[in-house]
């Protein structure tokens, strides 16, 4: 059986393209990141405003059932 560096020589390129793979799945992880902090930040500005309008609260509660859906998706 032959060791993994006999393995890497036998197919040229192997380790690049784990290395390409390896960098996708960092800028994906690092993407969906971002995005979490974003939404995050989106949650705490709707749990600041305060309004007695009805109408005012109920669109803000729903915006924020989103964001949290797409938090939960995210996670």
């Amino acid at each position: 059986m032959a060791s993994s560096q006999q393995q890497v020589r036998a197919y040229p390129g192997t380790e690049s393209g784990n290395e390409e793979t390896r960098r996708e799945a960092e800028h994906q992880r690092t993407a969906r990141e971002r995005q979490k902090q974003s939404l995050s930040l989106q949650k705490e500005n709707i749990l600041s405003q305060r309004t007695s309008n009805a109408d005012r609260r109920a669109a803000l509660e729903s915006a924020l059932a989103q964001i949290e859906a797409r938090i939960a998706e995210l996670s």
